[in-house]
């Protein structure tokens, strides 16, 4: 049985070593907020299938060969148009740059039409992102539907806000993002991202908290960045602090997150044992280089224990 559908565009990362205005290296990689979740929780043991279309080129096929090098569950579906590219530009200390080539992309295609077997299998949990959402009017549907026909189907449906501004307006995410919710069970979103998913009106966290709840979301998981995340629910709220580490790239961090919180929601941890464990997978993010890269087995989890500057012999 799959413990997690996920889908949407990867693409192909380029990281450069300095500003690429002025030369460098770009070191070649993998992106993408739904595949960055999948290959975190396939590294902790989970059952994960990712649904994505990619062009017919070498940077799709690097994407494939990378996630299911990762044991994530692909099953290869070409599009018309080329496998999206994302560039990371460093520019001072943590400040990084994100620009993206994905107009026409291959996986900006994703339509309704292609989930249809994956959520056949009744997943135990369906993951979807504003990210996708944000690509066009076929991934908007794909969305939509997945989330209406989980819900319908009895799949916890797990939503990430995600957003991203050079890809849509914050207004244009609101109207898109808002109808999805009753169908929602565990939303993510950063403490600026609330408002995006919250009934028009709210003005408050609070506010928009108790709407989200009142509308049929189930977990409201709040997530504060260094503060680390704040769980609402029904009985109340639960907080947690983020693991200090070395900070060495936040890019991907949120997917980190996601990844240990749905593990954790997986393996019936309460929600004090779901964010202690999502914010032991997005401290490895923030303290590795690249997405997903550093993200830890799941016999790994304790190293954070150790004390720092150990070397393990």
């Amino acid at each position: 049985m799959t413990d997690v559908l996920t889908f949407g565009e990867a693409m192909v990362s380029l990281r450069a070593d300095q500003p690429i205005r002025t030369g460098g290296t770009l070191r070649m990689s993998v992106a993408g907020a739904e595949a960055n979740v999948a290959i975190g929780l396939a590294r902790l043991g989970h059952q994960v299938r990712w649904v994505g279309l990619t062009g017919a080129d070498e940077f799709g096929a690097l994407v494939l060969r990378t996630l299911r090098a990762e044991g994530v569950r692909v099953e290869p579906e070409r599009a018309e148009g080329p496998t999206g590219v994302i560039v990371f530009e460093p520019r001072i200390s943590d400040l990084t740059r994100v620009s993206y080539y994905r107009a026409g992309s291959a996986g900006s295609r994703i339509g309704p039409q292609h989930l249809g077997a994956a959520l056949a299998e009744s997943p135990r949990v369906m993951h979807a992102t504003g990210v996708t959402a944000a690509l066009g009017a076929a991934p908007l549907a794909a969305v939509s539907s997945a989330v209406a026909r989980a819900a319908r189907e009895g799949t916890t449906v797990a939503f990430d806000v995600n957003y991203r501004s050079k890809l849509w307006s914050r207004k244009a995410a609101a109207a898109a993002l808002r109808p999805l919710m009753p169908s929602v069970d565990v939303l993510v979103a950063s403490d600026d991202e609330l408002d995006l998913a919250a009934p028009p009106g709210t003005v408050s966290e609070a506010e928009r908290v108790e709407a989200l709840l009142v509308s049929g979301v189930r977990e409201v998981v709040v997530k504060r960045g260094a503060d680390g995340a704040e769980v609402f629910d029904a009985s109340g709220s639960t907080a947690r602090p983020a693991v200090p580490v070395t900070v060495k790239d936040t890019v991907g961090a949120g997917d980190a997150f996601v990844a240990g919180y749905l593990s954790g929601l997986l393996d019936g941890e309460d929600i004090e044992g779901r964010l202690e464990r999502a914010v032991t997978v997005s401290a490895f993010a923030v303290g590795s280089a690249g997405d997903w890269e550093g993200l830890p087995a799941r016999d790994e989890l304790e190293l954070l224990r150790v004390t720092p500057g150990s070397t393990l012999r």
